[in-house]
């Protein structure tokens, strides 16, 4: 049985996508953020309590491959009740791309299967702004 070393009240709280993007820019390498592209992953309990954070992926200045499947690997193992993910734009562009919006649906559909919620998608850029992916456009309402 999986059992944490952290007790749930010792946790931080993501209480909106600033926290995140907070929580996200913490532990980000700052000599890579403006020069190659990855994706980071925070997991949540019920009460939005930080379990940890996953370094999924790193690629190239244009992109990265997102395997879905180690998304997944990653909330289950954690026991996550949901998880947001975060990608940086080493440009600076802060707008999601196609791309961007469909490995976002596609995540939001697999963790759905396993009763995960997706609660966000961040941009984040060198000069610590972010943007969010709108769920509106993902189908979540």
């Amino acid at each position: 049985m999986y059992m944490s070393e952290v007790k749930a009240s010792d946790r931080i709280q993501i209480k909106n996508a600033e926290d995140a993007a907070k929580l996200f820019f913490k532990v980000w390498d700052k000599s890579t953020i403006e020069h190659i592209e990855e994706v980071k992953m925070i997991m949540l309990n019920r009460a939005n309590r930080v379990l940890g954070v996953a370094h999924l992926t790193k690629g190239g200045l244009n992109g990265c491959i997102i395997d879905t499947r180690v998304i997944l690997q990653y909330a289950i193992k954690a026991n996550a009740a949901a998880v947001i993910l975060a990608h940086n734009h080493p440009g600076g562009n802060l707008g999601a791309s196609d791309a961007d919006k469909r490995i976002t649906r596609n995540v939001k559909e697999a963790l759905k299967l396993v009763d995960i919620e997706l609660l966000d998608h961040l941009i984040l850029t060198y000069e610590e702004r972010f943007a969010t992916i709108e769920t509106d456009e993902l189908g979540t309402g």
